[in-house]
């Protein structure tokens, strides 16, 4: 397998077609520019042919370094400021200064945001940087800086009874994922959207800090989004999809480590029938974690991406010093012809997706299927597809009208919850496990879709857009923990106390002259929050439904 896949990277790399590489990257979530990028492709306004689901995008992809910043050209006067060195063989780009703030006023809410945390109150994140070039080594060097308020707030109460607790800390001991993250503020200075690269054409090999995303997904991804900080890791990608006589390819190849939090879950010393619930993780909570991703656009149907993505991780201790210790992605896909995978204390998520764009329609559809355990065999796979999966649908349509403003509709659909097959054999949640107990996490924040385990999402939004401009509005409804909640409450056949978010969002995004603008302001009905089981004196049910508003303001300067 591993000699196979070797001699195809070989043969794309013979039939690439490119100059010399260009590595700068648009990092994952940046307001405004990244958005623009896609939507831009969709309604067929650039000729770029990336499938939008390996991200971040580089510069080789969107044309030239213009692009990044100055989509279209509608603001010729705003590029970013370019400096020659080395007798004109090297460059120099100093990367925009951005400060994105954000604030809750009741409990922790928001994903998608990076090396913030989840937190109650005021928080800010500043980066600024700078990008070189000279022959086939790039530098790029974009550090982070994080406040949070970390203000107190309700978390799980205490008061709740131990048979809740029980089946809380079931989630609790597999996963590093704390509600609040320590007492008193927070500060920290991360490496950000750093990379040191060689770059040949079209291929890229280095080391980087970057925030990664997979999938096609807008809201939620399944292995990898920008709701954790960037992970460390070694990197062998495409810079621009790679032409073939069937078509195009994109790939990446990672190996990276994440650490833990360092922060105890609630009530630690809390029993039930005279037995702890706490269960101690390893004290090395740092892990190793090996993925692939790769899409392929076939020649026949060009504005199709279909695409496959894997990843492994486990406790670094456990590390087999073997190839398929280092880079299980390239190994058997059925654990019926694996040796003894369950013995290497190690777990797996896998997806497979596609995204087709219709330009003429100004449209886009897209699709991620994914399961987070091994089949046994071909069999296994065929009774029961469903077993451990997870899956994301999505698109949008944008109308054009007689005024010049464009109206874009979109949906996108996530569901993590366990399938049914739960009743019938084991079935871990997702970014959670029972080996690798600190989960799919990176300093306490989930990798993957940032609604996290057990929780499924549903998202409408409608949306006004004039030139790079856009003002929109977005319904979404994010049900918390239905595998928490589904196990804790099925004894009591209560279906009345589901945690569900219930947001009313309203966002804009521009441009003026050299600042990139981009503001959220969302009003959150919370139902049932934190699951609040009780009764009145009158033996009554009470629902604690709680109100929350989070707002959110990016500026960027672009030097």
């Amino acid at each position: 397998m591993v000699k196979r896949l070797a001699l195809y990277l070989f043969l794309l790399l013979l039939l690439t077609k490119s100059t010399t590489g260009i590595s700068q990257s648009l990092p994952v979530g940046t307001p405004f520019l990244e958005e623009t990028s896609r939507r831009l492709q969709i309604t067929g306004a650039n000729s770029n042919n990336s499938s939008f689901s390996i991200r971040p995008l580089f510069v080789y992809i969107l044309g030239d370094l213009d692009s990044l910043y100055n989509p279209q050209n509608w603001l010729a006067n705003a590029l970013p400021t370019r400096l020659k060195y080395a007798k004109g063989k090297g460059d120099l780009v100093f990367l925009p200064a951005t400060i994105k703030q954000q604030y809750n006023s009741h409990h922790p809410y928001g994903w998608n945001d990076g090396s913030m945390i989840q937190a109650k109150g005021y928080q800010a994140q500043a980066s600024v940087g700078m990008y070189t070039k000279i022959g086939p080594l790039s530098i790029q060097l974009q550090p982070e800086f994080v406040y949070a308020q970390n203000a107190s707030f309700e978390e799980f109460p205490a008061w709740q009874n131990d048979t809740l607790w029980k089946y809380y800390y079931q989630t609790l001991n597999r996963i590093d994922n704390p509600e609040r993250f320590g007492n008193g503020s927070y500060t920290k200075v991360f490496a950000g959207q750093s990379s040191v690269r060689f770059n040949y054409k079209k291929l890229s090999l280095g080391v980087s800090t970057e925030n990664l995303w997979w999938g096609p997904g807008i809201r939620n991804s399944l292995l990898l989004s920008n709701t954790a900080p960037g992970i460390p890791h070694i990197t062998f990608n495409t810079l621009a999809p790679v032409t073939t006589g069937i078509g195009s390819f994109e790939w990446q190849v990672i190996s990276g480590w994440t650490k833990g939090s360092g922060i105890l879950p609630p009530d630690t010393a809390r029993t039930f029938d005279g037995v702890k619930l706490y269960d101690p993780k390893q004290v090395d909570s740092k892990r190793y974690m090996n993925g692939m991703i790769i899409t392929w656009q076939p020649k026949w149907t060009k504005n199709l991406y279909l695409g496959f993505s894997r990843m492994f991780y486990l406790y670094s201790s456990d590390v087999e010093k073997s190839l398929d210790g280092y880079l299980p992605v390239f190994g058997a896909f059925f654990k019926g012809k694996t040796d003894g995978e369950d013995e290497k204390r190690r777990d797996q998520l896998l997806s497979v997706f596609a995204r087709l764009i219709l330009p003429k329609e100004k449209a886009e559809f897209y699709a991620e299927f994914g399961r987070n355990d091994h089949s046994q065999n071909f069999t296994d796979l065929m009774l029961e597809p469903e077993h451990a999966r997870a899956y994301i649908i999505g698109g949008r349509k944008i109308f054009t009208t007689a005024k010049k403003t464009d109206v874009e509709l979109m949906f996108e659909l996530t569901q993590l919850e366990n399938s049914s097959t739960a009743w019938l054999r084991p079935q871990e949640g997702w970014y959670t496990h029972y080996q690798v107990r600190h989960g799919y996490t990176h300093r306490g924040q989930v990798m993957g879709a940032g609604i996290g385990p057990g929780s499924n999402s549903q998202t409408l939004g409608i949306s006004w857009i004039k030139g790079v401009k856009k003002l929109g509005f977005t319904l979404e409804r994010v049900v918390r923990n239905n595998d928490f909640y589904y196990e804790a409450f099925a004894s009591m056949q209560n279906p009345r106390f589901h945690w569900v978010d219930l947001s009313l969002n309203a966002y804009k995004d521009w441009y003026c002259k050299r600042f990139i603008y981009s503001a959220n302001l969302s009003f959150v009905r919370s139902l049932n929050y934190q699951w609040r089981y009780q009764y009145n004196t009158a033996g009554k049910e009470v629902h604690t439904n709680v109100n929350q508003l989070h707002a959110s303001l990016s500026v960027s300067y672009v030097f």
